[in-house]
């Protein structure tokens, strides 16, 4: 099986998602499975001028970036809740991608944060309708993580319903 790319989707510092996304990391490797993250804090600080449109392309360090995404086959979306919908850095790493190699007919797994309560819904449905357009497939199952500041110690998920749809989650994008 080939590598699975976690994207941890965005580039706040104190965000929880690199935690999620590590959670992801282990229970892959447990399974056997390779799979690297993708943090989107470690884009170049200039990737909006220097990774996008006619600067595509040029970047070594956005380049690196776009090569894993074209290559990768499946990929898991770490996507928290900002503003009712998902972190704008997210849109732009989409956005400085080759289209449409970088997700045609490839496979796709989201998992929603939020510090409310409703788990990053209705992120999730604005990710997933750019994905289809861009012609991935989006796993139907989404694990919908609300309060997860609450649910988190020490890099570890303390509930046990969420560590369930994870765990699901994951074998479910294996065999996808």
């Amino acid at each position: 099986m080939e590598k699975i790319y976690i994207i941890s989707g965005t580039n706040r510092k104190e965000a929880l998602s690199l935690q999620v996304a590590q959670i992801y990391k282990n229970e892959f490797d447990a399974l056997g499975v390779a799979a690297e993250i993708i943090d989107l804090k470690s884009l170049p600080a200039d990737y909006l001028f220097s990774g996008l449109y006619e600067n595509a392309g040029k970047s070594d360090e956005a380049n690196l970036l776009r090569e894993k995404m074209k290559e990768g086959k499946k990929f898991v979306f770490v996507i928290a809740e900002y503003n009712g919908s998902f972190p704008g850095v997210l849109k732009a790493f989409v956005d400085g991608l080759e289209f449409p190699d970088s997700f045609t007919h490839k496979k796709c797994a989201l998992v929603g944060l939020s510090a409310g309560l409703q788990g990053a819904v209705l992120a999730m449905s604005h990710f997933t309708d750019i994905l289809n357009y861009c012609g991935a497939h989006v796993l139907a199952h989404k694990p919908k993580l609300a309060g997860i500041g609450s649910h988190l110690n020490r890099g570890s998920i303390t509930n046990e319903r969420y560590m369930k749809h994870i765990k699901q989650q994951v074998k479910e994008l294996i065999d996808f």
